[in-house]
């Protein structure tokens, strides 16, 4: 910078002017004074020489020592300034002097502190924000009132790119909402009108959000809204299966119900004329007493499970008995209804160490029903048993194979979920149960220490394979914790 332009160069041409005005008048009146002293005009050029000589390098002396004392400051805190302005809080000052100057000097230093101190509470408040959206497994997402998306977690982010790939196009939507997701639009838009949080759930690719969106709003208007998606689609499937539950239990117990009341009023009102006629009736009484009895200790059974305890007794079992015993359970049933039961062949092998043999006949007992139900007459239903050797030690395998219906692929993974009625997509005059009997079959397969899955597909039959360790999962007790 030319010194002409700063503080103390013009201070400094101005004084030398001054200079200049004051020797020009001052010569001007003493010229006659001159003329009478000095008869040579060498030595009058030599006078007003020396006199701006000097006037020069005292006005020179004069700007210098303003330069060190203003311009030099000023420069230094021009500097810092600008390295606070480029995040730089930790600058400061160097104060030489308690004038004005250096007032100013300790007041900059107090700013930049302060200021050093306001923007490192305002990052650590920025991290521990980023921290919680971060952590948080709910779905944020902020948009500004234009609809663009200005701040979102990484479930959010993950959430809009997911929805992306799907098409929502329309040709209603205005260009502002453009980069809103389909399912928010409609949300967004009465959230920036209203100025008010709506409340909302949403299905998208056959998943249930819940939403909770809250509008920015700044004085005088909402600059955006801030969108929270919760992933609710696991509580909304529960709760459907939990109504079903009740409607399938309310149906099942009315149905024997209704049976029982009216034969036995029958009987009652002496309607049966023959004792063949009151036999009938009394054993239709017997086998509805029956099936609610069956339902009842279904439910029994899951609410000891839900409870986490029910009586187990460990004890070696030899398979090849079980097997046996479940084969001549269904063997009639299955002639009667033309179907071809089969089992595999005896193994000496085929014992477990640890294991409650009612229970695991209960689970068989509840796989060959199902299988019973849902296989029409000439098809085949096999149950048979094999040993097989994992990493973790010897395993037995046992498989209940129908050539039935089937099941949806969409329904195998919640067949064994305690209020799912597995059976729910095939005929219904062919179904029956609660869907009970498939829970309560995987929490007794649990209790063994084992597992179990199923393999089908709609008209090719459905096979279900249980793994069961050898070796005592635990030590033998008179009971078993499901928990």
């Amino acid at each position: 910078m030319a010194i002409w332009r700063t503080v103390v160069g013009k201070m400094w041409l101005t004084i030398i002017g001054l200079v200049a005005v004051v020797i020009i008048t001052l010569g001007l009146f003493l010229l006659e004074y001159i003329d009478l002293t000095f008869t040579d005009p060498a030595e009058i050029k030599r006078l007003f020489s020396y006199a701006g000589i000097v006037g020069f390098l005292l006005t020179t002396f004069f700007a210098f020592f303003l330069l060190t004392k203003i311009t030099q400051p000023l420069r230094e805190m021009k500097d810092a300034a600008n390295r606070v302005a480029q995040g730089d809080y930790t600058t400061r000052v160097a104060i030489r002097s308690s004038d004005e100057i250096g007032e100013l000097a300790n007041t900059f230093n107090q700013m930049a502190s302060e200021l050093h101190t306001l923007i490192r509470d305002l990052q650590h408040e920025r991290d521990h924000l980023s921290s919680v959206l971060r952590s948080m497994t709910d779905s944020v997402i902020s948009f500004d009132a234009e609809g663009e998306v200005i701040l979102t977690n990484p479930q959010g982010q993950y959430l809009l790119e997911d929805w992306g790939s799907v098409d929502w196009s329309d040709e209603d939507v205005p260009e502002r909402d453009a980069n809103v997701p389909g399912p928010l639009r409609e949300t967004f838009r009465n959230v920036i009108t209203r100025g008010k949080e709506l409340t909302v759930k949403v299905h998208v690719k056959s998943g249930v959000w819940s939403v909770v969106m809250t509008p920015l709003a700044s004085t005088d208007s909402v600059r955006g809204a801030v969108a929270v998606l919760r992933d609710v689609t696991e509580e909304f499937r529960v709760d459907k299966m939990r109504k079903d539950f009740v409607a399938n239990v309310s149906h099942e117990i009315r149905t024997p119900l209704s049976m029982v009341q009216g034969y036995s009023e029958a009987l009652m009102d002496d309607i049966a004329a023959t004792p063949e006629e009151r036999r009938e009736l009394v054993q239709v009484i017997h086998d509805e007493s029956l099936r609610m009895g069956r339902l009842v200790k279904d439910l029994l059974d899951l609410a000891r499970m839900e409870a986490g305890y029910l009586e187990m007794n460990f004890q070696p079992v030899d398979v090849n008995g079980l097997l046996s015993r479940v084969y001549r359970k269904f063997a009639a049933l299955a002639k009667e209804r033309q179907i071809s039961l089969t089992k595999s062949d005896d193994d000496p092998s085929l014992i477990l160490e640890a294991a409650d043999a009612d229970r695991l006949e209960q689970v068989l007992t509840n796989l060959m029903d199902n299988a019973l139900r849902h296989t029409p007459s000439g098809a085949s239903i096999t149950i048979c048993a094999s040993r097989i050797e994992k990493a973790k030690g010897d395993w037995l395998e046992l498989k209940v194979m129908d050539e039935g219906q089937g099941i949806p692929h969409e329904d195998l993974p919640y067949i064994f979920e305690r209020f799912y009625k597995a059976d729910k997509a095939r005929k219904r005059e062919t179904t029956g149960g609660t869907g009970l009997g498939l829970a309560i079959v995987k929490n007794l397969i649990t209790a063994h220490g084992g597992t179990i899955s199923a393999v089908s597909a709609p008209g090719e039959g459905t096979t279900f394979t249980i793994t069961l360790p050898v070796a005592a999962p635990r030590k033998k007790s008179s009971s078993a914790s499901l928990r």
